[in-house]
């Protein structure tokens, strides 16, 4: 939602400024400085991660609960990102409307999402007082007391219901949740909302919901901005004090044996054919992330110069694009090769990535390539943090995900010492082509199928 006010536009204004001041400084550091990362605990139990950055006056904050919808019941698939969706529209006595409005003239922005692992809540805030210290009281309220009005989750549920049933004829859709259900089953990862699932939330799962995994001890703010440390802790004890009790995080659910080499193959009037092809991957802070990583960039994840492009886009001509990636989540997330391609042309281009991937499981990247994706790499390193955005996504990531607060640091110098054996020897842990899962969506004529 935009805001068109004093204070806002004002913010705009210091959002392009904070851009050109972090660029600026990125360039003049030596290429492995970072900005340095403090950490502490709250008196509540919630991990903080804070970066001081004194460039412009703005405060960039996330808050990341566990309480994803890997927590969400089978039957009410998609509560917890209802939950987070409701947090901002309404508490005690103010709506929605009042909400906005309070934000707006405070000159800051309100955000949130929820994922399979965690639900999120930002704020980027000036930094001049009054309005931060409203802000925050505000999101602290949001965060303690929501209220959940039961006509906004009527009309919310209505909305959700109507895009879940809009958007379950797209083939990317239907490729996405097919290809997810096939690679990890009744595990909450393979699992999606649907309009029955959404019908069944009631204004009482939400507030269950809410009472059980928005606790502090279950929850990691990140904040990068103009403020010193003790105000950053100030403000990380007003956001946490008041949050419920909760319960002890679940446990995680038990995943079932990956499946072994299967396709589908569904028919769609679709001019193109939409490929997924994959296997379950790496949990975040596996040890063989890094050399994935530049593995991946010669395999399929770094575009124009991977094998994949080369051989299925510039030698054969069957697609516009098709990327690899590793997806790690607190359990193991899924590798991934997508890409599109005439109907006619999909068994020919399946038949090549797999190709393409059992040449590189079995022999790995040349010398060259992987001096060049390292290169690559390392000299891109710096836009990942060459905006505040970047910069709280990363924290995010470190904070929840329990990575080290060197992470960051030792990133290039991690990238740098990965040798040829390592990542021949990842991969061939971690990727076996007798065991990808394949979806098609918008299949070749009838005859082709069922290999």
């Amino acid at each position: 939602m935009r805001f068109h006010c004093k204070q806002s536009g004002r913010l705009a204004s210091l959002q392009l400024r904070a851009w050109a001041a972090l660029v600026a400084l990125l360039a003049a550091l030596p290429a492995w400085a970072v900005l340095p990362i403090e950490s502490w605990t709250t008196t509540s139990g919630t991990r903080v991660l804070f970066v001081r950055a004194d460039a412009i006056p703005i405060l960039d904050l996330q808050i990341d609960f566990d309480a994803g919808d890997r927590l969400s019941p089978r039957d009410r698939q998609g509560l917890a990102s209802m939950v987070n969706a409701l947090l901002a529209k309404g508490s005690a006595e103010l709506d929605e409307a009042a909400i906005a409005e309070r934000f707006a003239l405070a000159g800051a922005i309100r955000g949130g999402s929820a994922g399979d692992d965690s639900a999120s809540v930002s704020l980027r805030s000036l930094t001049s007082e009054p309005q931060l210290s409203q802000a925050v009281a505000l999101l602290a309220r949001l965060l303690s007391q929501p209220s959940f009005p039961q006509p906004v989750l009527d009309r919310e549920k209505a909305r959700v219901i109507a895009s879940l049933r809009e958007s379950a004829v797209r083939p990317e859709t239907i490729v996405r949740r097919t290809f997810d259900s096939l690679l990890y089953a009744d595990h909450p990862y393979g699992r999606h909302a649907d309009p029955d699932t959404i019908s069944a939330i009631a204004r009482g799962d939400l507030v269950q919901f809410h009472a059980d995994h928005y606790a502090a001890r279950r929850a990691v703010i990140s904040m990068i901005g103009a403020v010193p440390r003790e105000r950053a802790a100030a403000i990380a004890e007003a956001l946490t004090r008041e949050l419920p009790a909760g319960i002890a995080s679940p446990p995680l659910a038990a995943m079932g044996a990956p499946p072994q080499q299967f396709e589908r193959r569904i028919e769609h009037p679709a001019s193109q054919s939409h490929i997924l092809m994959g296997l379950r991957g790496i949990a975040r802070g596996d040890p063989d992330f890094i050399a994935l990583t530049v593995g991946n960039y010669v395999l399929g994840g770094g575009g124009f110069v991977s094998r994949l492009y080369g051989e299925v886009r510039e030698k054969r001509g069957l697609v516009y694009s098709v990327s690899s990636y590793f997806s790690p989540q607190v359990q193991p997330g899924p590798f991934t090769v997508g890409l599109q391609t005439r109907k006619d042309q999909a068994d020919q281009a399946v038949g090549v990535v797999r190709e393409v991937i059992e040449r590189f499981v079995r022999d790995g990247p040349s010398a060259e390539e992987l001096a060049a994706a390292k290169s690559n790499l390392v000299g891109g390193f710096a836009l990942r943090i060459d905006s505040n955005a970047k910069i709280l996504a990363q924290l995010s990531a470190i904070g929840f995900y329990g990575l080290p607060l060197d992470w960051l640091e030792r990133w290039t110098q991690r990238v740098e010492a990965v040798s040829l054996e390592e990542v021949r020897s990842a991969f061939a842990r971690r990727l076996r082509p007798e065991a990808l899962v394949t979806v098609v969506v918008g299949a070749p004529p009838a005859g082709s199928a069922g290999r």
